[in-house]
């Protein structure tokens, strides 16, 4: 099966290269990701700032990495693996145990997304439900070990793990010469403190989500740090910082729209923390925001969108009455372009609203340029005689 050398027991095992003998075991199955330069990232924050695209990596997240790094320190007469997770530790590891013949089974969160849920099981693994958090799924995995045979891998707390996540920090050290700053999304922190062990001179930065319990970023949604991860990242990490759900949401439609990347919450969350302020950039050299994962469900991802559209003001609903007449949509419609909006969807509104004889209420769904031309739309077509509302999105 390809397995190699003894597990890693201690820090002081992961000398660099190590870490580059990791790497280059996995070079089959896994991808160099690129490293982007965001110009308009940069002008809105500041400073030269690139990112790190491993929701382009196989399996859609940087956790094939560590997945592979402990599937091949397994002992060849391994029965097979068992891990809990939110959904990506479990797509890679059923798809490193299907590559080196192992079964796998995982435990996800009973609202695990579905599309991560969709792609574990298309790898051969056994998908189970295992509770409300990431933490029931782990006990859960862990009472499996005792009854089938099977080995538990932890989506973070385990060196074998953290020294298959650093190849994110190698290539980071190989792309960018003049590396100053990385911003890494933080759950148990299998990420972080491999780019850290990879990267020593660099400062690292961690991301949470401010509230963990309830978030977008399900896939860091860990209530606090691991045995080995903990004093791992108490000593290797420059800060710690959190970020709230509009900003995450934000960052998530931003780099759909500007630089083509689809990015789940908890790797859009560093991204996020720039564009709150909360991380600035270095003031020199260049800061990277690593994008760890990119598997969401494309429903949850067009709601972000409308609704970020809609925040922005590029996105509008309106209420107005007509003269329920021949031509007196006709005649709105044309006031409406006229000012370059476009239209999305019209419904008539009959019900539950006061209106005269031959009167019929219409609500529109109008995009805009802006939140200063949909204000410019509503005085026109007040100018126009119509009695417009604005309808709340909520």
């Amino acid at each position: 099966m390809g397995l190699r050398m003894d597990p890693i027991a201690t820090a002081a095992e992961l000398t660099r290269e190590r870490l580059e003998a990791i790497r280059a075991e996995s070079a089959d199955l896994v991808r160099p990701t690129p490293v982007l330069t965001s110009r308009s990232l940069s002008e809105r924050c500041g400073g030269t700032i690139a990112v790190k695209a491993e929701n382009l990596q196989r399996t859609g997240s940087f956790k094939l990495r560590g997945a592979l790094s402990k599937v091949r320190a397994l002992p060849r007469d391994a029965a097979g693996v068992v891990a809990g997770s939110a959904g990506n530790h479990a797509q890679a590891l059923a798809y490193a145990a299907r590559s080196h013949g192992l079964g796998c089974e995982v435990y996800v969160p009973d609202d695990a997304p579905l599309a991560k849920v969709a792609a574990v099981r298309s790898f051969g693994a056994t998908v189970h439900k295992g509770g409300q958090a990431v933490g029931d799924c782990l006990d859960a995995a862990r009472a499996a070990v005792d009854e089938d045979g099977l080995t538990f891998v932890s989506p973070y707390d385990d060196w074998d793990v953290i020294a298959g996540q650093a190849g994110v920090g190698l290539e980071l050290a190989e792309a960018v010469p003049d590396l100053a700053r990385v911003i890494v999304p933080v759950g148990g922190g299998g990420l972080a403190g491999g780019v850290a062990l990879a990267l020593p001179g660099v400062e690292i930065i961690g991301v949470r989500a401010a509230n963990p319990h309830q978030t977008i970023a399900d896939g860091i949604a860990v209530k606090g740090r691991g045995l080995v991860t903990g004093p791992l990242l108490e000593e290797r990490l420059a800060g710690l910082v959190s970020v709230e759900e509009a900003p995450i949401a934000e960052a998530m439609v931003f780099l759909l729209e500007r630089s083509k990347l689809l990015v789940e919450g908890a790797g859009a969350v560093g991204v996020a923390a720039l564009m709150a302020g909360v991380v600035e950039p270095a003031t020199s050299g260049t800061t990277v925001a690593i994008l760890s994962g990119g598997n969401i469900d494309l429903a949850l991802m067009a709601a972000l969108a409308t609704r970020q559209e809609t925040a922005a003001g590029r996105r509008v609903r309106l209420f107005t009455r007509l003269r329920d007449r021949p031509g007196g949509l006709a005649a709105l419609l044309s006031a409406i372009a006229s000012q370059n909006a476009n239209l999305i969807q019209i419904e008539h509104v009959r019900d539950g609203i006061d209106l005269a004889v031959r009167e019929t209420g219409v609500e529109l769904t109008l995009e805009t340029d802006s939140a200063e031309h949909a204000t410019t739309l509503v005085t026109h077509l007040a100018d126009q005689g119509y009695a417009v509302r604005v309808v709340s999105e909520d």
